[in-house]
């Protein structure tokens, strides 16, 4: 009975003392990865530049020339169309052609009724004693005022006015581009009567038309510059100048700015919408990224990390601008902090940072 009382206890101690080993153990491991989670983080240097400062608007492009044009002719059959949605055309380009058949034979008519009209003045001019048969410059033989007279009596004056009708009558049944763009909203067929042609649009240049706020109006200026993104390209970005700016503010406190820019990739197009920045520079300030400032108990903060002690350092600042990718800093004037050249600002895994935790530097700049 004793000897099985001694050997129960012996198992029990064995037991204890395997289980705080283990216990033991699990420690010195939980406290190795505590040391192997100093967090990795990346640093930039705090240097006074330039600032960037945007305004962020949306606004949509509209061609500067844009015509609607009607069928030459207009009521008549067209004969040919030249052109498509979508093509490109210079200066002088022919789009279509009305039905030339009746306005041909009225030019061959006029044609007739000069030649006849011409006889009828010779006959007048050598009844006057003039001898215009062996000259072809009536002008040196025969008085302005005679010649002038002779024509008008003659019909010859009222035939060579004809022809000239007759020959911009058939030249109207051509309708050309009267400037170079793209056709757009074609709506006349061939062998069909119509009215309307289509509108024509100068894709060279667009205006883009957006509004800023009332507050904004002393950033803007004539001839400042913008970046414009259509919505449907992002990766791309076009870069113009503010050409009007409306000396009117609105009952929403919105004043209408317009800028102008160069189609240089030829994708743009009237109507599109577009994301419009205004920047404006801004000197001797302290620029760091975006993802280097959080919020913590409403204040804007920034971690700085300390050369000496390798930690992070809780450090809260003000946000003086803004655009697409960084901020402009400042200290905070509530909580009397400053900031200053040289420091070392974190820009990444500031995210779970709490002041003064132990950090290493991944990579700095």
């Amino acid at each position: 009975m004793n000897t099985r009382l001694v050997i129960v206890a012996m198992l029990a101690l064995t037991a204890v003392s395997c289980k705080n080993d283990k216990k033991d153990g699990e420690e010195e491991v939980f406290f190795a990865e505590q040391e192997q989670a100093i967090a990795e983080v990346d640093t930039i240097s705090l240097t006074i530049q330039t600032f960037p400062r945007q305004i962020l608007c949306n606004g949509r492009l509209a061609a500067i020339r844009k015509a609607e044009l009607m069928c030459p002719k207009g009521g008549d059959v067209l004969q040919s169309v030249n052109v498509q949605n979508g093509q490109h055309v210079v200066t002088g380009t022919l789009l279509a052609v009305a039905e030339t058949r009746d306005r041909s034979v009225d030019l061959d008519k006029a044609h007739h009724d000069l030649e006849r009209a011409k006889v009828e003045l010779q006959d007048k001019l050598i009844g006057l004693g003039y001898d215009v048969i062996s000259s072809d410059n009536w002008n040196t033989i025969v008085p302005a005022d005679v010649l002038k007279r002779a024509e008008v009596t003659s019909g010859y004056y009222s035939a060579k006015f004809a022809l000239q009708s007759a020959q911009t009558a058939l030249s109207d049944c051509r309708l050309t581009a009267p400037f170079s763009g793209r056709i757009a909203d074609l709506v006349a067929r061939p062998h069909q009567r119509g009215d309307r042609f289509c509108t024509l649009i100068d894709d060279s240049y667009f205006d883009v038309e957006f509004k800023v706020l009332e507050a904004e109006l002393s950033f803007m200026h004539k001839g400042q510059v913008v970046k414009v993104t259509p919505f449907v390209h992002e990766d791309e970005a076009y870069e113009g100048t503010v050409t009007e700016i409306n000396p009117t503010i609105d009952t929403k406190g919105l004043v209408s700015v317009k800028a102008r820019i160069k189609n240089t990739a030829d994708r743009l197009m009237d109507g599109m919408n577009v994301k419009v920045v205004v920047e404006n520079m801004v000197p001797n300030m302290f620029v760091v990224p975006k993802e280097a400032v959080v919020e913590r108990d409403g204040y804007h903060v920034v971690f700085m990390y300390d050369e000496k002690t390798h930690r992070a350092v809780w450090t809260y600042v003000d946000i003086a601008y803004s655009n697409l990718t960084s901020f402009a800093i400042t200290g905070c004037e509530k909580k009397e902090t400053e900031i200053h050249e040289g420091q070392k600002v974190i820009t990444s895994g500031n995210l779970n940072l709490a002041d003064d935790t132990e950090v290493t530097i991944a990579r700095e700049e």
